[in-house]
């Protein structure tokens, strides 16, 4: 079914969204009467203005992409299309591109996301397997508090945070880095912008990163140990933000022994209605409650093989 594969796919892009950060150093911009003197604004200034915008927005359209190394676990390049919304989060999205490249897999997933919980449109020829059920429930927060293990629950529900990152929040973060400089004025897509660019290292990450804080100390440090044996030293990020002090394009690239992972998130129409609606539940089936049927299914075939029957 290629299910594993294409999952990852999906969580990659969107934890890699969390990552869209930058450093918040001394410098200017275009001014616009945010109570600063004079016509020009710091960086800290401008993007505090941004982030208050944004959040005050809560949803926008969304296009994204990214391009992973080959030779990097759930490599290829994806594109992300569709509409998001934040306090709440809900998202409703079409990814397509060769990370789906699975045989017999679809060529694109629907994802929609509302109240804590990810559904994918995993296609007609899925459901052919899953009496007529085509839409696959992920809901992480669930799995992780019936494992009964307290870091698991931790973890896992440190990783649905991360993929609930909005424009706003990496900004709120962009904001705690040192070293972001401006670049100058661009257009983007026809839009007069002020472009930002920094970089960021795994440690000033994970510092401003609030969702990581659920964790313990011991497991930041082996996190924090895990991403640097990888071999990634830090993000370049960059931001445009439009006369309005709202983002409309955020990158980041990593450098990494496989190669680089590049990042590519653009915004538009800030407010835009995000009424998200899931799918029919005789549409859909539950991966987690799934797993722990053939968890069950296998333990029984266990005490029949070891009680001599």
């Amino acid at each position: 079914m290629g299910l594993s594969i294409r999952t990852r796919g999906g969580a990659t892009l969107a934890g890699t969204a969390a990552l869209v950060l930058a450093g918040g150093a001394v410098g200017c911009g275009a001014g616009k009467g945010d109570g600063a003197s004079g016509s020009e604004r710091t960086v800290q200034q401008v993007l505090t203005v941004a982030y208050e915008k944004t959040a005050e927005a809560k949803s926008a359209k969304v296009e994204m992409t990214m391009s992973m190394p080959a030779a990097m676990d759930g490599g290829g390049e994806a594109t992300m299309t569709g509409v998001m919304g934040w306090d709440p989060t809900v998202m409703d999205v079409t990814m397509k591109g060769s990370m789906l490249a699975t045989e017999g897999g679809p060529e694109q997933v629907r994802m929609i996301w509302r109240d804590n919980v990810m559904y994918m449109d995993m296609g007609a020829e899925s459901a052919k397997d899953m009496d007529g059920k085509r839409w696959m429930k992920l809901d992480l927060a669930a799995a992780a508090k019936a494992s009964g293990d307290e870091a698991v629950t931790k973890q896992m529900t440190s990783g649905l945070e991360n993929m609930n990152q909005n424009p706003a929040e990496q900004l709120a973060m962009l904001l705690e880095s040192p070293n972001l400089k401006h670049v100058g004025s661009e257009k983007i897509d026809g839009a007069e912008t002020e472009h930002y660019k920094g970089t960021l290292t795994v440690k000033e990450m994970m510092a401003s990163n609030k969702n990581l804080e659920v964790l313990e100390p011991k497991d930041r440090e082996k996190l924090l140990e895990n991403i640097e044996k990888s071999g990634i030293k830090g993000y370049d990020t960059e931001v445009w933000v439009n006369e309005d002090d709202l983002p409309v394009r955020m990158d980041v690239g990593m450098e990494t022994p496989q190669g680089n992972v590049d990042m590519s998130m653009k915004f538009s129409d800030y407010g835009a209605k995000a009424e998200v609606e899931v799918p029919p539940a005789g549409e859909t089936f539950d991966l987690f409650e799934m797993l722990k049927d053939l968890e069950g299914m296998a333990g029984d075939e266990s005490s029949l093989d070891g009680s001599g029957v």
